[in-house]
């Protein structure tokens, strides 16, 4: 177990060491930690390694200018000019949450970012502001198309999330693949084996060996797949920065990886008293957990509950790190001149 502010200290110290200026490597480790503290683990500080080698390639830009190229009261623009995706989406929630106060409602939509990791972090962000978000990242064809045999579309997730009572913010994560592609990459790491039904290998079969498997299968089929094509429609297209069509031709702007993202803020207090909204969730929450539990899948649980609790026992007791993370961890920190201290 290692104790969550000393990962953050190593791995900001990482990023600083390949090119990032202080505050967003801090902003991109507080990222990787937060999603570990809260369990996706495939999107937490084992994804340390990947960026570095982005950076390296160009692929993430360590000092971007980012800018906005539309400002209207309810509607933005925010080019990130290649930053880190903890960079660039941070500053979309923060802008999409200062608007939605003046207008009400307000989307921001992010072109030209890099891997946004954990969404739904950035959904509660919004949501700690007082505000309603909905949070839609877009990427390269890294799961299959309902029907196909091969990848067609991302695995692109949606993150929505409402300010709490005393609980915090409910947010609801979800990828529109059955696993992540990162659950392939760790199971590799890990030597577990794949849930059933959740991946297949290079010619299209269904195969729980992390090994075999090239894509991730769409969540619901049809419409998991759809979803993330709907995704791609009003992030992507709706920017002029198509993502699947370019690398589905292997063009020249595929090439160089990159996303965008979709944020939406929607201030409650327009709409009625925050605290009676607060007391009718709570009385929600406590409506739907009164139902008859089923024992086999271990009680009643609400958006965010595991994550939740998970964060608690990890910022208490430390995030297990695997053996192979650390190692390369402990690798980057010696290429870089630095001292790993785990």
């Amino acid at each position: 177990m290692i104790a969550a502010e000393k990962l953050q200290a190593l791995v900001a110290g990482i990023f600083a060491a390949a090119g990032l200026p202080e505050a967003d490597a801090h902003t991109v480790a507080a990222s990787l930690v937060q999603a570990n503290l809260r369990g996706t683990d495939t999107h937490g500080v084992s994804r340390t390694a990947q960026y570095v080698e982005m950076i390296e390639r160009g692929e993430i830009n360590p000092k971007p200018q980012l800018s906005l190229r539309l400002d209207l009261p309810a509607l933005a623009v925010l080019d990130a000019d290649r930053a880190a995706g903890a960079v660039a989406m941070t500053r979309a929630a923060d802008l999409a949450a200062q608007k939605a106060r003046t207008a009400g409602a307000a989307t921001v939509l992010v072109r030209r970012t890099t891997h946004t990791g954990a969404i739904g972090a950035y959904a509660r962000r919004i949501a700690e502001q007082g505000m309603a978000g909905i949070v839609l990242s877009a990427s390269a064809p890294l799961m299959v198309y309902h029907g196909a045999l091969k990848a067609g579309v991302a695995t692109n997730p949606i993150a929505i999330a409402v300010p709490g009572g005393a609980r915090g913010p409910v947010v609801f994560d979800m990828a529109s693949s059955v696993i992540p592609l990162g659950r392939i990459f760790q199971a590799r790491k890990s030597g577990e084996p794949l849930p059933p039904d959740a991946a297949v290998d290079k010619s299209g079969q269904i195969t729980t060996d992390a090994n075999a498997a090239a894509w991730p299968l769409p969540l619901g089929g049809a419409k998991g797949s759809g979803l993330s094509l709907m995704i791609e429609c009003v992030t992507s297209l709706a920017l002029g920065s198509p993502i699947l069509a370019e690398y589905l031709e292997a063009t020249e702007a595929s090439r160089m990886h990159f996303q965008n993202a979709y944020l939406m803020a929607m201030d409650l207090a327009k709409l009625g008293d925050p605290a009676t909204y607060a007391q009718e969730l709570a009385r929600l929450e406590a409506d739907l957990k009164a139902l008859p539990a089923d024992p086999a899948l271990g009680g009643i649980l609400l958006p965010g509950d595991r994550g939740d609790r998970m964060h608690a026992r990890r910022h208490a007791e430390g995030i297990p790190v695997p053996e192979a993370v650390l190692a390369d961890l402990r690798k980057l920190a010696a290429k870089l001149g630095l001292e790993a201290g785990i």
